[in-house]
């Protein structure tokens, strides 16, 4: 389906009713077999979430980039060629939709003609598409993230946890020497010079997109921790606090985003002068470090075996 870049995503209501019934959806997607992936924006960085038609092929998912036979590839389709690191969201057994964690590889060849014509003949709505554009549809097989008996990749997916942490700790850092620089009326030292916002609006900049970093990464957790838990089922009392803290974390960050929005809107009020900023942020950072040092306590040493 289009994805859409303004505030208002036509797809929120069919996500909405995804999650509610375990990965079914009525009207015109009814008895149709869909799943959500969520993919990284190639500009942005912005996590974008999209129902998508799909097909299970064994061990993998297959989706395809039909755009309803637009004449351009869908937005979620160029954001995982540029990042394979995809987060899906199917209806399981348990009742309920689970994220799963999903490394994307576009089919080519015989293998993609032949996945393509099956579809067709399962839907031959994506007959139709095809002939309403020049382009060739793109076919993508999703492979969830299996760690049974792969202690290797394992151990890998502790030091990109670790590597993640840092980044998201440096981030943090450099937002508050941005707000030091902003308390102390200087200038930033990188701001361009026909950088024309003002110190609230620049905060806010920086801000938002710290937050959709951190986002992202807690999607992308969210999606790892489902491997997780079916290797290692004595992390499942830690996995299970560590989401509902993601929860949390969610929930603070939109507060924190509201408030970025108002600092930099015409009306402004007192919460918007730096110093009451800062000490917002703060309030948020000091709770993800105790958020990320649980995490590296209770789940590298599983990993790492």
């Amino acid at each position: 389906m289009p994805e859409t870049t303004t505030r208002t995503d036509p797809n929120a209501p069919i996500i909405a009713e995804f999650r509610a019934h375990n990965g079914r959806v009525g009207g015109m997607f009814e008895g149709v077999t869909l799943v959500l992936i969520t993919t990284a924006g190639r500009h942005t960085g912005k996590p974008w979430t999209t129902p998508v038609v799909a097909e299970r092929d064994g061990d993998r998912w297959l989706v395809f980039a039909s755009n309803a036979g637009g004449p351009r590839d869908p937005h979620w389709y160029l954001n995982l060629v540029a990042n394979p690191q995809v987060t899906m969201e199917i209806g399981t057994d348990e009742g309920r939709v689970k994220p799963f964690a999903a490394r994307a590889v576009p089919l080519t060849g015989d293998e993609r003609d032949r996945q393509w014509d099956l579809q067709c003949a399962r839907n031959p709505a994506f007959r139709d598409y095809a002939a309403t554009t020049t382009r060739t549809i793109p076919v993508v097989a999703l492979h969830p993230l299996d760690l049974t008996g792969d202690p290797a990749r394992a151990r890998l997916i502790a030091e990109q946890l670790i590597r993640h942490h840092e980044d998201l700790r440096a981030e943090i850092d450099q937002v508050r020497k941005r707000f030091e620089h902003a308390l102390a009326g200087e200038p930033e030292p990188d701001a361009p010079d026909n950088d024309t916002d003002d110190t609230a609006r620049r905060l806010r900049r920086h801000c938002l997109t710290f937050c959709r970093h951190l986002r992202l990464h807690h999607i992308r957790e969210d999606g790892a921790f489902s491997a997780f838990e079916r290797e290692y089922p004595e992390l499942v009392p830690a996995i299970t606090r560590l989401r509902a803290e993601h929860a949390v974390v969610e929930r603070a960050l939109a507060a924190f985003a509201a408030l970025l929005e108002r600092a930099a809107g015409p009306d402004r009020g007192p919460d918007a002068e730096p110093a009451h900023l800062r000490a917002e942020f703060e309030a948020v950072s000091a709770g993800l470090e105790e958020h990320f040092a649980y995490e590296e306590a209770h789940l590298l040493p599983a990993l790492r075996g």
